[in-house]
C-alpha cells in the first residue's frame, strides 16, 4: 500500500496551528463514529461494525491510503490500513482501536446515546470514551499525515477492529488468526487503555501507560451427583458439593504478587508522593489517592463468582450444577491461580472446564518505546509524571501479544479534576471533553512521528 507522497524529516513537535486543527478534527470524527450504532451485545450479537468499518475505510481512502474492510462474520467487519513509512527496515508500529460499544438503555439517559452531539465543550454519545475517542483521534492523525503530504520513519498499521466489547474473536482475533500478514514487522503496537489523566494528591499529574494486562480465566464448574427426591436426604447432592466449591474459591486468600510493573508504579508514585512504597500496607494505598485505583485490583490474583445453574424444579435434587467463576491473573502467577483453585476442586470432587481463557501479557517498560511515549506525553503536559501500570481487565492486545507483538495501553487524553472516567466508561451519559481530543491528537501525532530508535 502508498500514498504516493514523498518522505519528509521527523519534526521536533506538532505546530500549534496543526494541533488545533488535528483537535478540531478529531471531535468532528468522534462524533461521527458515535452516531453509527455499534452496540455489541455478546455472543455474537451485535449491529453497525460493518457501516462503520466502511466509514472508516473510505475516510482513510479519501486520505489517499489504502485500506481494506475484513468481514469475520456477516456484518462483523474491522478496517486495516498500512502507513509507509520512510524506513522500511525500521520494526513497524501498530495503532489499534475497537469500533463496537456495550449497550446503552436510552431511557436511562438525559440524551440520545448515539446522536454524537457537540455541545458544552464535549462530544456527547456511547463510545465516546470507550473507545471512539481513540479511533477519532488515529484517523484525523492520518488526515494530517495526508495533509501535510508527511511520511511517519516506520510502518504504521492503524487497525479498526470489531468485537473487543466480547471476546476478540470477529476482530482481532479473527484478524491475528487469519490475516497476520497485515501485521509483517510489527514489532509494538498500542491500543487501550493508558496515558489518561489521573489526578494525583498533591495537585500533580500522573498519565500511567498500561505496560500489562492481567490474563483471564472464565471457567465453568461442574459438580455432579446422585439425583433424587427432594424430601429425602441426600449426602450426594450436586447444588451442595458446589456450593461449597464456589464459597472456598470465593474466600481464597490471594497473596500479594507484585509484578515488576506494578512495583514500578508504586516506587515512582512514593518517591513523588514521598512515601514508602508497601503494597501490604493499607495507608500507602489510601495516600495514593485516584491512583489507588491503578493498584488496588493488579496486586494479586482474583476469582469471583458470576453464574449458579442448577435444577428445574424445587422438590427434585438435580444430577448436575455448574457455577460460571471469572479469574484474572496477574502476569508470572499463573501457575500459583490454578494450584490454588484446582487444590480446592480436587478435595471437592469439582470439575472445571474453559468458557474462555486469556493468558497474561507484559512488555518492557524500560523500553525505548515507552520513553517515546513518556515524552509525547512531556511535550504536551511539561508536568507529566509518567509511570507503567497493569491493567486489571483485558483488552486487544492479547490478541495482537500471540504474533509476539510487544503490546501497551497509550490511548492518551486529558481530563479535569473531578471528571469521573470510569463512572462514564460502560455508565450513563458517557462523553468526552473536547480539550482531551485535542490533548490526546496531538500526542498521538508527535509519537507517530517519533523513531523510538533516536533517544533525542
Amino acid at each position: 500500500m502508498s500514498t504516493g507522497t514523498a518522505p519528509q524529516e521527523t519534526p521536533r513537535e506538532t505546530p500549534r496551528e496543526a494541533a488545533d486543527l488535528l483537535g478540531e478534527d478529531a471531535a468532528e470524527l468522534c462524533s461521527r463514529l458515535i452516531r453509527f450504532d455499534t452496540t455489541n451485545f455478546g455472543g455474537g450479537d451485535s449491529r453497525g461494525e460493518r457501516a462503520a468499518a466502511e466509514w472508516v475505510a473510505e475516510t482513510l481512502a479519501e486520505a489517499g491510503l489504502a485500506p481494506v474492510v475484513l468481514e469475520s462474520a456477516p456484518g462483523r467487519a474491522s478496517t486495516v490500513v498500512r502507513i509507509p513509512g520512510t524506513d522500511p527496515a525500521a520494526p513497524a508500529l501498530l495503532v489499534h482501536g475497537h469500533l463496537d460499544v456495550v449497550p446503552a438503555q436510552a431511557a436511562d439517559w438525559s440524551f440520545d446515546p448515539f446522536a454524537g452531539e457537540v455541545r458544552d465543550g464535549a462530544v456527547w454519545g456511547r463510545g465516546a470514551l470507550d473507545m471512539k475517542d481513540m479511533d477519532a483521534m488515529m484517523l484525523a492523525v492520518a488526515r494530517g499525515f495526508a495533509r501535510d503530504g508527511y511520511r511517519p520513519p516506520r510502518d504504521v498499521v492503524l487497525a479498526f477492529v470489531a468485537d473487543e466489547e466480547d471476546t476478540g474473536a470477529y476482530g482481532a482475533g479473527f484478524l491475528v488468526e487469519e490475516h497476520p500478514e497485515l501485521f509483517e514487522g510489527v514489532a509494538t503496537a498500542i491500543g487501550e487503555s493508558g496515558g489518561f489523566t489521573v489526578h494525583l494528591p498533591d495537585g500533580g499529574r500522573l498519565y500511567p501507560v498500561a505496560a500489562g494486562e492481567r490474563g483471564s480465566a472464565w471457567m465453568t464448574l461442574t459438580a455432579r451427583g446422585t439425583a433424587g427426591h427432594g424430601s429425602r436426604a441426600n449426602p450426594d447432592n450436586a447444588v451442595a458439593r458446589l456450593v461449597r466449591a464456589v464459597h472456598r474459591l470465593s474466600s481464597l486468600d490471594w497473596p500479594v504478587h507484585p509484578t515488576p510493573v506494578v512495583t514500578a508504579l508504586l516506587e515512582g508514585l512514593g518517591e513523588r508522593l514521598g512515601l514508602a512504597a508497601d503494597p501490604a500496607d493499607p495507608a500507602f494505598l489510601g495516600a495514593l489517592g485516584e491512583a489507588a485505583s491503578l493498584v488496588e485490583a493488579t496486586l494479586s490474583n482474583t476469582l469471583n463468582p458470576t453464574m449458579l445453574q442448577a435444577g428445574y424444579k424445587h422438590n427434585v435434587v438435580p444430577g448436575e450444577a455448574t457455577a460460571g467463576v471469572d479469574g484474572r491473573i496477574l502476569p508470572g502467577a499463573e501457575d500459583a491461580f490454578f494450584a490454588a483453585v484446582d487444590a480446592v476442586l480436587r478435595e471437592e470432587g469439582v470439575d472445571r472446564s474453559f468458557a474462555s481463557f486469556t493468558a497474561p501479557v507484559s512488555a518492557d517498560h524500560r523500553s525505548p518505546e515507552f520513553a517515546a511515549m513518556a515524552r509525547a506525553l512531556r511535550a504536551a503536559d511539561p508536568e507529566a509524571l509518567v509511570l507503567p501500570y497493569c491493567m486489571s481487565g483485558g483488552t486487544d492486545a492479547k490478541a495482537f501479544a500471540r504474533l509476539g507483538i510487544a503490546c501497551y495501553g497509550f490511548a492518551p487524553g486529558s481530563t479535569p479534576p473531578g471528571f469521573p472516567v470510569w463512572d462514564y466508561v460502560h455508565g450513563v451519559d458517557e462523553h468526552v471533553p473536547l480539550a482531551s481530543l485535542s490533548f490526546g491528537a496531538a500526542v498521538l501525532d508527535r509519537y507517530l512521528r517519533t523513531d523510538p530508535r533516536d533517544p533525542a
